[in-house]
């Protein structure tokens, strides 16, 4: 009654327990989502640690079997190497926040639970870190505030230090010469379709052709392609023309009749007067600081006190912002997700709940959840054939990537996948809007072969007419009919798709898939 065999990917030999006598590793390298790559150590031990039968077996063997695709000498490597880092698969996803929000009641509570997972580990090592690292330099300041003369707080430390730093930025970023405040502005000037003059009789003119930082392509009067350094530019002209025949005629044109005048140039004083002022607002807040019946040296006194506790100051803002981000880090998918089913009524994003719609779609345990819910929400099921149901999800369901051969669409359900394709361009239109990356494209090729073996062809002619691996039709057609379980599921929210999603996945996980 023991098997004889078992022909096992890597992921079963990690997730079921086979112990076997001998395992045979037939190459180093095994096929992913993405192709093919090296085993990792953690696979591979896995793999050989099925070796031996507790109870019936004193030792286990492990085989090599000779093939262009193995690598001896990786494998020893691997078996030598300590087992790879555990990596979280937890993610923010439509369903993950869907239900979290639904248990908790909140975003509080859930971003609580995201920075505490074990995905953001090394980033709450980061925040614990700068927090510990915070917490010594705000308790050092707060000793230099006790043993001072100066009533100063420490919210005043910490303001003195933002304003000084305002004005440090502010004054660093004020032009100090002509030559600087005209080189900023022939960088915003001097664009593509506008005339420019050259020589110091402005008499020579150039249509800019392109600007690559500080080098100028341009055509000059005679049609002569020439390029040059954007601060030999003297004059700037007004309009901007088409780079096209009849538009650079008419550019030179115009410029000898007087029909397109130069731009002013900005002055330095303009510049300054403005930065000046802002400099001078800043300084009365930091005079602010010290009280008016003080004396110039007590004044004195206290502004180098403030100064000594500047760096600590600075190190809190710092540390404060940069702690602020890497939660935002872990927070703003699922932000960014929330605002997304917001605009499709699956949450309420202000009020913080879960609509009704929202609760059948936080049950649907499939790979593009939103897509399934809004095929299901137009009431796209409904209006189809069981054939047509199932190249459809099939189409979601598959790796976007691989090929299931290269049987042709029926008509009917290239017109299905056509009118899906409106509510995909619509889903991904919000989810670009809100920061999220939309869904791969659809797999064509699985909806094909979904939809013959849904409408009765036999496995061997599918087999035969798709020329795909038996393993990659198997995997495909398991997983469509597992999506469409799902959708079955959903009875009480969705009663007609439920009966047409369960007959369905009768069809399709018929023998041999099931």
């Amino acid at each position: 009654g023991l098997l004889n065999a078992i022909f096992a990917t890597s992921t079963v030999a990690a997730g079921v327990d086979f112990p076997a006598r001998t395992v045979v590793v037939s190459n180093a390298d095994t096929r992913g989502n993405d192709g093919w790559r090296s085993l990792q150590a953690s696979e591979l031990q896995q793999m050989t640690g099925r070796a031996g039968r507790r109870g019936k077996d004193n030792v286990g063997f492990v085989v090599l079997a000779p093939s262009n695709f193995q690598n001896p000498p990786k494998i020893a490597q691997l078996l030598k190497s300590p087992p790879d880092e555990l990596q979280s698969k937890f993610r923010a996803t439509y369903t993950s926040l869907l239900n979290l929000l639904d248990a908790f009641g909140g975003f509080a509570q859930v971003r609580d639970i995201a920075e505490k997972s074990f995905a953001f580990r090394e980033t709450t090592r980061t925040i614990f870190k700068l927090e510990k690292q915070s917490e010594k330099r705000l308790q050092n300041l707060r000793g230099k505030l006790e043993k001072s003369e100066f009533n100063f707080h420490l919210e005043d430390v910490r303001g003195f230090e933002r304003l000084t730093n305002v004005r440090l930025r502010l004054q660093e970023k004020i032009p100090d010469t002509r030559r600087d405040i005209r080189h900023e502005w022939l960088k915003e000037a001097v664009v593509s379709g506008r005339i420019v003059s050259r020589g110091k009789s402005g008499r020579r003119f150039f249509l800019v052709i392109s600007v690559h930082g500080e080098k100028i392509s341009a055509m000059r009067e005679d049609g002569e392609g020439t390029t040059f350094a954007l601060s030999h530019v003297n004059r700037v002209y007004e309009k901007i023309y088409l780079i096209k025949d009849a538009s650079v005629e008419q550019a030179f044109d115009e410029i000898h009749a007087g029909k397109n005048p130069p731009l002013d140039e900005p002055k330095l004083s303009l510049k300054k007067d403005g930065a000046d002022e802002t400099v001078e607002i800043i300084n009365s807040l930091i005079e602010k600081f010290f009280p008016e019946n003080l004396s110039e040296e007590a004044k004195r006194s206290a502004a180098s006190f403030l100064w000594e506790c500047w760096d600590d100051a600075e190190f809190l803002e710092k540390t404060t912002r940069d702690i602020d981000y890497l939660k935002s880090e872990i927070w703003l998918p699922f932000e960014h997700r929330a605002r997304v089913l917001h605009h499709f009524g699956y949450l309420d994003f202000p009020s913080q709940k879960v609509t009704t719609r929202g609760k059948w779609l936080a049950d649907l345990r499939v790979d593009r959840p939103l897509l399934v819910g809004e095929a299901l929400r137009h009431g796209l099921f409904e209006k189809l054939q069981t054939k047509q149901v199932a190249g459809l999800m099939a189409a979601l369901a598959a790796d976007s990537d691989r090929n299931y051969g290269e049987l042709y669409l029926s008509d009917e359900i290239l017109d299905v996948l056509t009118k899906f394709e409106d509510i995909i361009f619509n889903v991904s239109n919000v989810e670009w809007k809100n920061g999220v990356e939309p869904a791969p494209e659809m797999n064509f090729s699985a909806a094909a072969t979904a939809e013959r073996w849904a409408d009765g062809m036999a496995w061997s002619d599918l087999v035969f007419q798709t020329k795909a691996e038996e393993g990659d039709l198997v995997r495909l057609l398991s997983r469509t009919g597992e999506a469409l379980m799902q959708v079955a599921h959903l009875k009480d929210s969705n009663t007609e798709a439920a009966a047409i999603a369960r007959t369905t996945a009768e069809v399709v996980l018929r023998e041999p898939i099931r």
